[in-house]
């Protein structure tokens, strides 16, 4: 079986950031190869999706839209999805209808799709924000729906909070509001939620989890990459009770950690991949079928896999001077 891994460059969609554009992949451990063919232009690349149980397919969530392939990248046909005011940032499938797709965006909006990506319904997410997030960026960088009750859909906002709706998707209401005096932990990057409907979520300054489906929350015990805490960005699920998380000190920092939890998020370690992560991981993926295989890469490209959950690790960066790697999947 032909194993393929997908790369996308992006970066900031804030004025003044430094922002990259590209779309890779590297088959059978080969070497990584441009695949833009189809694209407008060179594509920011903000979110992959792909599945090692749909030889060949893979979605790319751009500055320009979404986009789909059925050669492994070869070739790229425009989605009929709405095109995005500064991009669409998250991208995931349904864990129990294969066909059902959601996407997010920039600002924050989220579009569903039950035939595979061919045709997309806006889902009403008018919410009240955080007061301390007024005059920032709102875009939805990722979207959980809840395995043991798929009405439950979690959506994090980078910088409003968590957003939930627990009918499908039909209406919306904040689940991460409070006093706050800076707005750090409610600029989430990620949210993942359990087979047991346990919800974790990454901020700047550390990772928190629900039991409770967003009620109450406590911060889980991530070693510290810098005085306030780690800036967490990536969540990933492995087997059974494991978590995998990928962080740094700062979104532009230069020290990255991949960390790993076998008992749900009660405690954490650091793991050594081989080599120093140099930037933030911002990237990974775990394979659907086998989640001890993942794949993590950090912000300037640092490519990194694994087999056994964390265990063991081999590199295979991208080219010289490429980045910034803003996502990754595995196909």
């Amino acid at each position: 079986m032909t194993t393929t891994l997908y790369a996308g460059l992006a970066g900031d969609t804030d004025p003044g950031r430094f922002m990259s554009s590209g779309l890779l992949r590297s088959r059978n451990s080969g070497a990584w190869e441009r695949i833009e063919t189809g694209f407008p232009d060179v594509p920011q690349t903000f979110a992959l999706l792909a599945d090692t149980r749909r030889p060949g397919e893979v979605f790319a969530a751009t500055h320009d839209g979404i986009f789909r392939s059925a050669d492994h990248g070869d070739s790229w046909t425009r989605l009929d999805a709405p095109k995005p005011e500064f991009a669409v940032w998250s991208l995931i499938r349904h864990p129990h209808e294969p066909d059902t797709l959601f996407a997010g965006y920039e600002p924050a909006a989220i579009f569903k799709s039950t035939d595979n990506g061919r045709s997309w319904r806006n889902l009403d997410v008018a919410v009240g924000y955080p007061a301390i997030t007024a005059g920032m960026p709102r875009r939805i960088t990722r979207i959980a729906v809840d395995p043991s009750n798929t009405d439950r859909i979690y959506a994090s906002i980078e910088i409003g909070g968590l957003i939930m709706s627990e009918d499908g998707g039909r209406s919306w209401r904040q689940a991460l509001d409070g006093l706050y005096v800076v707005e750090d932990a409610v600029d989430l990057h990620s949210v993942l939620v359990d087979g047991k409907g346990k919800v974790s979520v990454t901020t700047r300054v550390g990772t928190f989890q629900s039991s409770d489906h967003g009620r109450r929350w406590s911060k889980l015990p991530v070693p510290a990459l810098r005085e306030k805490g780690s800036y967490c960005r990536v969540l990933g699920q492995g087997p059974a009770d494991t978590l995998y998380l990928g962080a740094g000190n700062d979104f532009d920092g230069d020290l990255g950690g991949f960390f790993r939890s076998t008992d749900g998020g009660a405690s954490f370690h650091r793991l050594d991949l081989g080599a120093p992560l140099k930037s933030t991981v911002f990237a990974m993926a775990v394979d659907q079928v086998d989640p001890e295989r993942l794949v993590c890469s950090d912000k300037f490209g640092h490519v990194f896999q694994s087999d056994d959950a964390g265990d063991s690790w081999r590199s295979q960066p991208l080219p010289r001077g490429i980045g910034h790697v803003f996502s990754i999947a595995i196909g």
